[in-house]
């Protein structure tokens, strides 16, 4: 999706798609805030207070007051703003002109039980909290249970106490009536259903039993534990009832079970895919280094590595580092690019656990955010190493980008031309403010 350019004069206002309380503020802190962070929720509160005392919609605002209300930079705001986006908490429209006007719904937070039987939300909590905080979460909204066999239902019913008498005709549909919503988690299909029924055989499988849900689901525990259509497919024949239908709470399981057994025990984590927006750089020419810079920040690091292979895909090993890399040492994604290819230039091919370690135990301390830090420090350590160890082959292969200047000459429409061609082969696309 194509993300459209902000400015500070640019308008917005708030409309309030449903019904907002006390206990909302409880759900936002305690589950999204571990997920999506601070920022993101302080904005979708910010937002909230700019609401006009029906609590339906905002005077109209600019950006620059938003930046200043919240001191944030607008790059920031943006980033939060899309955090709250991707997990369903609000939507944005733009019309466009001399100044774009945005509209900015907001949406409730889904409730406790939503929420935690989502494997999307659940499983991205539970690995960004570790297993006491998330089962405290899950024990404060647990409802008490009273056993209720030596007890007699005396509930009475509607007709118990009413009657219908002389009702007259009247309109029932109210459409634009305030109501408590929620917005769902917006995901791009990453596997073909279509595909997957196709390689199950018909007397083991009721096609008719896959309904609209058990297909998001589907797509979400493909998404969340990243799932080709052949494992999904293996998973979901183990997942069946008597009834040739997919049980959905054996699937999940079945497929939690497959992915600890393939890794060790551990579950997955949900984690930034390439580096965050305001830590881009635009690109203003069509030099070797401004491509390799751009090559870092719109690439996973997975796909990097990747492409590193010939496209062949990495090794568990591998994985493993780059999930440490990422989470355990919280590196940005386009910073655990220059690094992955530091070390397969100067350790031959290599992606060696006690050499990562050691690189990128400095570069945390040295609170490396950039592709451009990272390599520029990348640069100083070879050049170091380099009149230390002269006779060490293995840093006789420095990567291309060493020793080249930036010159700041804006790229002509030529020059962007070439660079997506350069780039189109590994299915990367320009990026565009």
């Amino acid at each position: 999706m194509l993300k459209e350019k902000v400015l500070p004069a640019d308008t917005f206002v708030v409309l309030n798609k449903t019904i907002l309380n006390d206990q909302d503020r409880k759900l936002l802190i305690m589950l999204y805030q571990p997920i999506i962070g601070y920022k993101s929720i302080s904005l979708y509160f910010s937002l909230w207070s700019f609401l006009d005392k029906t609590e339906y919609l905002s005077n109209e605002s600019t950006h620059h007051n938003l930046m200043s209300f919240m001191q944030l930079r607008l790059s920031d705001i943006i980033e939060a703003r899309e955090k709250l986006e991707a997990t369903g908490l609000m939507r944005a429209y733009v019309k466009k002109g001399n100044i774009n006007n945005f509209v900015y719904e907001i949406y409730s937070p889904l409730g406790t039980y939503d929420f935690l039987n989502n494997p999307i939300l659940s499983t991205s909590l539970f690995n960004n909290l570790g297993k006491i905080e998330y089962d405290r979460i899950v024990e404060y909204f647990k409802i008490p249970r009273i056993s209720l066999k030596e007890y007699e239902d005396i509930t009475c019913s509607f007709n118990d106490i009413f009657e219908s008498k002389n009702i007259h005709d009247f309109e029932m549909m109210y459409e634009d009536v305030k109501k408590y919503n929620t917005n769902k988690l917006n995901i791009n299909n990453k596997i073909d259903i279509d595909n997957i029924v196709s390689l199950i055989p018909e007397e083991i499988f009721n096609i008719r039993s896959l309904t609209k849900e058990t297909k998001e689901l589907i797509n979400k525990i493909s998404f969340v534990y990243n799932y080709s259509d052949d494992i999904i497919c293996e998973i979901i024949k183990v997942s069946l009832n008597e009834n040739k239908a997919i049980d959905k709470a054996k699937f999940k399981i079945n497929s939690r079970k497959y992915y600890q057994f393939e890794n060790s025990g551990k579950l997955p984590s949900l984690i930034y895919k390439t580096q965050p927006t305001s830590l881009i750089k635009e690109v203003t020419n069509n030099s070797k280094k401004a491509k390799m810079i751009y090559q870092f920040e719109t690439t996973s690091p997975h796909d990097f590595l990747s492409s590193k292979y010939d496209n062949y895909k990495p090794s568990k090993s591998d994985i493993s580092i780059l999930e440490y890399l990422l989470l355990d040492m919280n590196l940005n994604a386009g910073v655990v690019n220059v690094l992955v290819d530091y070390v397969l230039k100067i350790n031959n091919n290599k992606l060696t656990k006690n050499f990562v370690d050691a690189i990128a135990s400095q570069w945390a301390k040295s609170k490396i955010e950039t592709v451009e830090e990272a390599m520029d420090l990348a640069e100083k350590e070879y050049k170091s190493k380099k009149n230390i160890v002269k006779k060490d082959k293995k840093l006789e292969n420095k990567p291309d980008w060493f020793d080249k200047e930036i010159t700041e000459v804006k790229a002509s429409d030529e020059d962007i031309e070439e660079l997506e061609q350069i780039l189109s082969k590994f299915g990367w696309e320009l990026w565009k403010m």
